[in-house]
């Protein structure tokens, strides 16, 4: 057997199929966690999965705009309760004051900056983490800026002004006045906070995540019985209907649940007399794509008298 009793309970959580059939899933992909998916996806046992939402790291995500440029930082920590110390809210926001005067997304970049009080970002770091006494790590920096307009931050249930777990940028170029700009900016990262999407555009999402799709799609197609041409048809809807999912000029827009991104930025233009561009975004959620492993805690202290 090439997976475990936890395998099947992690697949079970993931998918929302039931124990069984997960049992087959990684008996059938030899233990393969994300093949397995496929393969339950595949049989109509599980939805398409998004990302998760559920955090796997602690830390913070900070948030900065200065002019027409603005960035988001993560740094993570081991545990929530430095990501409550203010020793440590103090370098995450003023890392990303840092960030704003850095070209680039270079997190060793960043770390080589000069910091207040100190030579570099990165000596702070060091330094924090020999007097809290737990590992942090800057993990990504991402930048959004526009020639002319606003860059409006966001941060969905902050722990501090500019600090929370999901940091958002919005990027709208144009001439438009400031005002309205920032609020079509602050509703338009709440969304961006709720949907998650991908890509600013269709052309802009991963073409790996594209051709997994599409795999999945051809191998439910198969399965229908359908005539060849048929079947060909119902992959590329099923890839478009993906696309359009998680591309954000596509999404619905959370707050009425029915017209287009895209269209609610060119409704706002012509309210406000001047066209406006969503030029780009960024949605830092803490521990993205980070996958924590489960331990046993009485194991392990267990293991810890033992030793």
């Amino acid at each position: 057997m090439a997976y475990t009793a936890a395998d099947v309970k992690a697949l079970r959580e993931k998918s929302g199929a039931g124990m069984m059939d997960c049992k087959k899933a990684l008996e059938e992909t030899n233990g393969d966690m994300e093949a397995a998916v496929d393969f339950l996806r595949a049989k109509g046992l599980a939805a398409a999965a998004k990302k998760s939402s559920r955090t796997a790291a602690e830390g913070l995500v900070g948030v900065a705009v200065e002019g027409t440029k603005g960035v988001a930082v993560e740094v993570n920590s081991e545990t929530d309760f430095v990501a409550k110390n203010e020793q440590f809210q103090d370098f995450v926001r003023t890392a990303t004051q840092v960030a704003l005067g850095v070209d680039g997304d270079d997190v060793e970049t960043l770390k080589a900056a000069s910091y207040p009080g100190a030579s570099t970002v990165g000596d702070k770091l060091t330094d924090n983490v020999a007097t809290i006494g737990e590992n942090q790590q800057i993990r990504r920096v991402k930048s959004v800026a526009v020639s002319e307009g606003v860059v409006v931050p966001y941060m969905h249930n902050a722990a501090a002004p500019n600090l929370g777990k999901i940091g958002v940028l919005v990027a709208l170029e144009s001439s438009a006045p400031t005002e309205k700009l920032e609020e079509l900016g602050r509703q338009l990262a709440m969304h961006i906070a709720a949907a998650f999407p991908q890509a600013l555009t269709a052309e802009g999402l991963d073409a790996d995540v594209i051709e997994r799709e599409r795999a999945v799609a051809r191998e439910k197609a198969a399965e229908s019985g359908k005539p060849e041409n048929v079947q060909e048809k119902m992959v590329e809807g099923a890839v478009a209907k993906y696309a359009k999912e998680n591309a954000l000029l596509s999404q619905i827009f959370v707050m009425d649940n029915k017209t287009p991104i895209q269209q609610v930025v060119d409704q706002a233009g012509k309210d406000a007399g001047a066209k406006i561009v969503l030029k780009d975004y960024v949605r830092f959620q803490l521990g993205e794509g980070i996958v924590k492993e489960e331990s046993d805690f009485a194991a392990e202290v267990a293991a810890a008298v033992g030793g």
